[in-house]
C-alpha cells in the first residue's frame, strides 16, 4: 500500500509540475506578446514564426563583386598603395529607385566625406563623429526622416542609407560591430535586419578595425546607387545573411477624401509597410575552411500607415 501511495504522490507532483510549466510557458508567451504590443502599438496578426529561415536577397541592394567606379582612379590607387590596402575586404551597393527630396543629396554628401577615410588598427569608426554631425555645418540639407510612425522632415535626412551600407560592408569585412540600431519602420532598400539608423548626438553606427593593418574606406554615388567598399590586408570570409520572420503585423490604412480626384478614383499616397519582428544571423566561411555562424539578434519594426486618397463617391 505504501508503494502505491508513494507512486500516487509522485504522479500528483509530476502532474502539478507539468501544469505549472504549461502556465509559465503561457505567461511567457503573453509577456512577449504584451512587449510586442507595447513596442509596436498594433494588433498582432501572427505570434509565431511565419517564415522559414532564408538566404537574404534584395532587388535594391547587395554585395558587389565587379569593378567599382573609383578603382581606376589614381587618387584611390595611391592611397591604397600607401597603406598596403590591396585586398577588397567587402563592398556593398544600395539603390534608391524612388528617393524622397533631399535624400540623394545627403547620402551623396556623406559619400564625399567618407571617401578616402583611413581607419587605423584598433581604431573605432563612429558615423556620428567621422561623418557627422548631420547638419548645415557639414553641408547637409533637410531630407526625409522617420518620426514615430510617420515620414517627416529633418536636416540630414537620407544619411541612414550611408549608415546601412557601411554596416553591411563591415559585416562582409568581418569587423566587430560595437553599436548599431535598426530603423523604427521598414526601409525599402535592404532586408529587415540589415539596416542601420543614426542621429546626431543619438543613435550611432560603430565598428572596429581589428585587422592589425589600416583599412581604406571609399564611397561614391553613381545615378541612384550608393557604393561603399573597404580595403585592407586581411582576406575576408565569404558571408551569407539569413533571416527568419518571427512576427508580422498588419499596416493600418487611412482613407481620406481628395475632391480633386475623379469620382471613385483612388490614389495611394503612402504605401506604408507591415510591422515585422525578424531574427538575423550570418554564416561565415573562412579561407582556412572554418565555418562560423554569428547571431545578430532580433529587430523590431513598427507598421507604417498606408494612406489612400479617393475622389467623391457615387
Amino acid at each position: 500500500m505504501m508503494a502505491i501511495k508513494h507512486k500516487l504522490q509522485y504522479a500528483v507532483v509530476l502532474g502539478t509540475l507539468l501544469v505549472v510549466a504549461m502556465l509559465l510557458s503561457l505567461h511567457l508567451d503573453l509577456f512577449l506578446l504584451f512587449i510586442t504590443l507595447d513596442r509596436q502599438a498594433v494588433r498582432v496578426v501572427t505570434a509565431s514564426a511565419i517564415s522559414e529561415p532564408t538566404v537574404a536577397h534584395h532587388p535594391n541592394s547587395g554585395p558587389v563583386s565587379e569593378a567599382l567606379p573609383w578603382e581606376a582612379d589614381v587618387n584611390f590607387q595611391a592611397l591604397s598603395a600607401e597603406h598596403g590596402a590591396d585586398i577588397r575586404m567587402g563592398a556593398f551597393a544600395v539603390t534608391l529607385p524612388d528617393h524622397l527630396p533631399g535624400e540623394e543629396f545627403n547620402f551623396t554628401r556623406a559619400a564625399e566625406i567618407v571617401a578616402g577615410y583611413v581607419l587605423q588598427p584598433n581604431q573605432v569608426f563612429s558615423m556620428n563623429n567621422d561623418i557627422g554631425p548631420f547638419d548645415a555645418s557639414r553641408g547637409f540639407r533637410e531630407g526625409a526622416i522617420y518620426i514615430g510612425g510617420q515620414i517627416g522632415r529633418g536636416v540630414g535626412g537620407g544619411v541612414c542609407k550611408m549608415a546601412t551600407t557601411l554596416y553591411n560592408v563591415a559585416i562582409l569585412s568581418d569587423l566587430p560591430i560595437l553599436a548599431r540600431r535598426n530603423h523604427s519602420m521598414l526601409v525599402p532598400y535592404v532586408n529587415p535586419g540589415q539596416d542601420a539608423t543614426v542621429s546626431s548626438g543619438g543613435l550611432d553606427l560603430k565598428f572596429k578595425n581589428d585587422t592589425g593593418q589600416p583599412i581604406v574606406i571609399w564611397a561614391d554615388v553613381v545615378g541612384p546607387t550608393l557604393y561603399v567598399a573597404f580595403y585592407g590586408q586581411r582576406v575576408p570570409p565569404t558571408v551569407t545573411w539569413h533571416h527568419e520572420i518571427l512576427q508580422l503585423q498588419e499596416r493600418p490604412v487611412q482613407r481620406r477624401l481628395n475632391s480633386q480626384l475623379a469620382v471613385d478614383e483612388e490614389r495611394v499616397v503612402i504605401p506604408g509597410s507591415e510591422g515585422i519582428v525578424v531574427r538575423s544571423w550570418t554564416i561565415l566561411r573562412y579561407p582556412d575552411g572554418r565555418v562560423v555562424t554569428r547571431d545578430l539578434g532580433v529587430d523590431w519594426y513598427r507598421p507604417m500607415e498606408r494612406v489612400i486618397e479617393h475622389g467623391p463617391r457615387r
